[in-house]
């Protein structure tokens, strides 16, 4: 987490809610009806060819909403001497931005100059979800994309080495809950994680063991046969065994001592976030609804100043 004064956080989180304030679910119904349609085409052709779009573009779309507010900034190409978030050492290994690409080029043939890229963003986020089984919701629009984007900014987003106590001040800052937290850090049901993540749990945890006693020994094993000690190669896994599907055994896990991150196994550490947890593990329905609502508000934090004509560059 980055060191940040705070009154510089306290400011960044009004401006984020004050400008959430203009989101509407109809915010194109007049000026581009067929936004909705035409992202999800571009994000249904994508998933077609590449079943690790949909966890693609769900972590980019958290990874852009963390930092200065869901304002596309997460998007924005380096320049110069300016490294943008993507080449921040938590985002490289993002990918897909070629999907927001084609949306974004198929909305601008229909609606010139309308739809910001953090629109495209989000809507490209929940459709992402549905491809994989997952619930639908009503995505509110209306957001601006952002003019700055900051590599060294990068460092705000949670580490999957975090503890409770830091998952907790990291989502607070954004007006996050802990039931936020809990229900988002579902999204995790989907996706590829690369040995450097979890690798502290399995190689030399501390002074006394090498492994971190809550993980099971024999998921443990498999892991380190993957990701052995001084491999020079960034292996990985899925993130769990349906890693393609929304579904809640990403709960079950972590009660079966299988999470991959300390983030996901710190969950158990707080009694809330434990019975939240277990909540969700015994009740898909629970999960898909504790999520939907935490997306909106999660996606409802907005920050930017323009409609970008390209969602690489500021216009």
């Amino acid at each position: 987490m980055a060191i940040m004064s705070t009154l510089l956080i306290s400011l960044l989180i009004l401006s984020f809610s004050s400008s959430s304030t203009s989101l509407s679910s109809n915010y194109y119904a007049k000026t581009c009806p067929n936004v909705e349609s035409l992202v999800r085409k571009a994000v249904r052709d994508a998933a077609t060819s590449d079943k690790k779009v949909p966890a693609a573009l769900l972590r980019m779309h958290f990874h852009d909403c963390f930092i200065r507010g869901c304002d596309a900034s997460v998007l924005l190409d380096s320049k110069g001497n300016n490294k943008a978030e993507k080449d921040g050492p938590p985002n490289v290994s993002l990918h897909a931005f070629y999907v927001i690409d084609d949306a974004k080029k198929a909305v601008e043939s229909a609606c010139p100059g309308i739809v910001s890229c953090a629109d495209v963003l989000a809507l490209a986020a929940r459709d992402s979800v549905v491809l994989s089984g997952g619930p639908s919701w009503d995505v509110p629009k209306g957001r601006k994309d952002g003019r700055t984007s900051l590599a060294s900014e990068t460092i705000q987003l949670p580490f999957p080495t975090f503890n409770i106590s830091q998952l907790q001040q990291s989502f607070a800052k954004r007006g996050l809950s802990l039931e936020d937290l809990v229900a988002l850090s579902g999204g995790h049901t989907l996706g590829f994680s690369h040995c450097s993540s979890f690798k502290n749990r399995i190689h030399n945890f501390n002074s006394k063991t090498g492994v971190d006693p809550s993980i099971s020994p024999s998921f443990a094993a498999g892991l380190k046969k993957i990701c052995p000690v001084n491999s020079a190669k960034n292996a990985g896994v899925p993130m769990d065994p349906s890693s393609t599907s929304f579904d809640n055994k990403y709960y079950k896990l972590i009660f079966q001592q299988k999470a991959l991150f300390s983030s996901d196994k710190a969950l158990l550490d707080m009694t809330k976030t434990k019975n939240l947890a277990a909540n969700f593990a015994s009740s898909k329905d629970a999960f898909t609804k504790a999520f939907i609502k935490s997306m909106i508000k999660m996606s409802s934090i907005t920050g930017g100043q323009e409609v970008r004509k390209n969602c690489r560059v500021v216009n």
